[in-house]
Parts: C-alpha cells; structure tokens; sequence
C-alpha cells in the first residue's frame, strides 16, 4: 500500500467503534453532510440504462427500486415499485474513471512559452465516493499500489487520491458475474473506508446500519441522527452478507493460479477462446483495476502544443509495438496477456491479483467470454500443449 495515502480503517481506527443506525431521512444527512464539508459527492445513479457514477446532492439521486440482470455478455436494468436503493451488483463505471480520467492534458505549451505548463488536475474540490461497493474498494488499493507505490507515484493520480472520502455500502444483490468471494473482496467490507453501510430490508422502509472506518467518518456520522445497533441489527446485517455470498455465481479457484497459468502458456484453450474474442478490449475499459495510458501530442494551427493522456488496452495492436512491428500481433496472444498478467504476473509486480472479482469484464463482454471459465478448462487440462511450434508472438 503506497504510504502517502490514509487509508481509512488501516492506520485511521482509533475512531471504529459500535455501529449505528439510520434510516433514509439519515442517509440523506450523510450525503448533504459530506457536501457541508467541501466534498464532490459522486454515487450511483441511472445513465444510459446502465448504474452509473455521477454527482449526487442526496437520497433523492440515487437508484431507488432500480435492479440489474446480468450473465455473459449481458446487462439489463430494471424497475421496481420497491424501496430498496442498493438492490443492483456493479455497472460498467468504475472508480477508476474518477481516479485516472480516460482523457486528460498533461501539459501544454504556447508558441510563446520557454517550457511547457504542467497542467495538474481540473478538479480542486476534494472528492467522496458515496455508495461504492467493497469489490471497488479493493480495486481502489490496488490502484494505489500500481500509481500512488514504488518510487515515484502518478502525480495526477495522487492528487485525486489524497483527500478522498470513501463511503461503501456492502452489497446484498450480487450479479451470476460476480465472484468478490472468491478474490477475497467481498461482500462484506473491513477496511479500507470512512463509513461502510450495510442496508437491511426487513421492514418496509429499509434501515442503514453504518460502521466508522476513520475520525472522519465518525465526525459525519456524528452530525446525523441514529441509534446504536442492537445485536439483532448486526445478525441481520450477516444474513444480507450470507445470502449475497449464496446468490454468486462460478467460482474462480485461485490456488496456484499464477503457477498455473505461467505452465500453460501454449495451453489450446488460449485458441478457443481467441476464435471468439473481438479483440474490442471492452473488459479493460470496464475493469476497475486496468491502468495501461497512451501518450499523444497535437499541435493546434496556433502553435499550441498539448501532451495528452488517454487509457489504452493490451488488445490494442500497437499496445505491444516495438521497433520492427507489434510483439504480441495476433488475438490469441494479446488475451493471454491480459489473463496471465491480470491472475498471474501481477502478483510478481505489485504483490497483490489484479482482479476484484466483480465480473464487469464478463457482463460488458459483447461475446461473453467468461474468465471464470477460461482458468477452469485450463486448469481441467493441465499440462495440455497446443500441437507443433508457435511463432510470431502467438
């Protein structure tokens, strides 16, 4: 965990304590009281049929009776006439986005300018995160170990990062893509927050218990009207918890992943797959954790010059590109290498997996290839090799 960022509930929870309780008027207090503070508020809302992040001002904003279906290569909103806020897994927006920007000017220059202009980030108002699930906040720390570690961190990145609140809710509807159980990120969250809410549904008006993850956290949680929760409050907070876990689809066995993966790397299901893959590189846009940018220049007819930075994806074919041509040219070789250095090297890298289990890359899949399958008929034919020689970065 790169030392430069607090990370609420790790170094921060002198001020963890009993759990509270609040209903709807409660969370909105949360939420306009964050926004009292200075804070950007971004949380859930509907955009473009799909759960979306975007700037909320309270309760009202949010994705009240709205509930998402989503398998392989399919994602669908639905409404209901109910009173639940939360009942939906993950949509396609991720922190990453409010994070590392797909689009941002590093530095400019004028034709009158000695040196160019750094440009830092646009936004100045500190940031907080409201409704997150824990798959996101475990993503969020492996972000700050692949921008905000090492020697130098990414100075646009830690900026962001620095000052921000992170309000998570633990999620009690699960997708059949989701699998955070297995990645060890979910449902439930211990740490790595400011508040973590848990809504139960048993009344007809949903209750919010909230857990303090930093003195932050507790000085708003302070300002709003609640009660402490009683045992039965906290039994049913674990069934929310129980029945997500049960509601999962596939498993991915993580044992020796990375072992099995770096042994298998002429396996034949990596041919399968690559007769269906569109190299569209749709799961990396989607994926909380992917952080490959490109670098490009423009020049205006005024003599501006703007150094940009965008996402890039390991499916590009000039992802790989050095003096000569591409090193990984075909399909088949750029999903592999994104599978083994997502399971496999990034482990050897950062210390960590690079997937959070929250199955965005399997939903946003237009021909829904899915990872969890892939690893199983790998690790089903252990040892398999494809026949004859390979070559050309296949």
């Amino acid at each position: 965990m790169a030392d430069q960022f607090p990370q609420p509930g790790d170094d921060r929870g002198a001020a963890a304590g009993a759990a509270r309780i609040v209903d709807g008027a409660g969370l909105d207090a949360v939420i306009r009281g964050l926004r009292g503070r200075g804070y950007r508020t971004v949380g859930p809302a509907v955009r473009d049929r799909a759960i979306s992040l975007a700037e909320i001002s309270g309760v009202a904003d949010l994705p009240r009776g709205w509930h998402d279906s989503q398998s392989p290569g399919s994602y669908r909103l639905t409404r209901g006439t109910d009173r639940e806020i939360f009942g939906w897994a993950v949509g396609a927006d991720s922190v990453k986005r409010q994070l590392l920007p797909p689009r941002e000017v590093v530095w400019r220059a004028g034709a009158s300018d000695r040196l160019p202009r750094e440009e830092g980030p646009a936004e100045s108002v500190p940031l907080a995160l409201v409704g997150v699930r824990p798959c996101e906040v475990a993503a969020l720390r492996i972000l700050d170990r692949v921008l905000g570690g090492g020697q130098v961190a990414d100075p646009r990145y830690a900026a962001r990062r620095q000052d921000l609140f992170v309000c998570t809710v633990e999620c009690g509807s699960p997708a059949s893509t989701c699998f955070c159980t297995s990645m060890g990120t979910g449902p439930g969250a211990e740490s790595g927050f400011d508040l973590a809410i848990t809504e139960i549904l048993e009344d007809e008006e949903p209750r919010y218990l909230v857990r303090v993850g930093s003195d932050r956290g507790a000085m708003v949680l302070n300002e709003v009207e609640s009660r402490p929760a009683t045992p039965q409050d906290e039994a049913a907070r674990q069934e929310v918890l129980d029945r997500a876990e049960s509601q999962m689809g596939l498993r991915l066995v993580t044992d020796g992943l990375p072992e099995l993966l770096e042994r298998n790397l002429e396996h034949p299901r990596w041919d399968q797959v690559a007769s269906r893959c569109l190299s569209c590189g749709n799961c990396t846009q989607v994926c909380p954790t992917c952080f490959c940018v490109s670098v490009e220049d423009t020049t205006d007819l005024g003599g501006t010059v703007e150094r940009r930075r965008r996402w890039a994806s390991c499916f590009e074919v000039g992802h790989s590109y050095i003096h000569g041509g591409p090193v990984r040219p075909t399909t088949r070789s750029r999903y592999r290498q994104w599978a083994t250095h997502k399971l496999g090297t990034w482990h050897a890298q950062f210390g960590t997996s690079g997937c959070v289990g929250c199955g965005r890359c399997i939903a946003w899949c237009p021909v829904g290839i899915d990872l969890r399958e892939e690893v199983s008929a790998i690790r089903a034919g252990d040892g398999l090799r494809a026949a004859g020689p390979r070559s050309g970065g296949g």
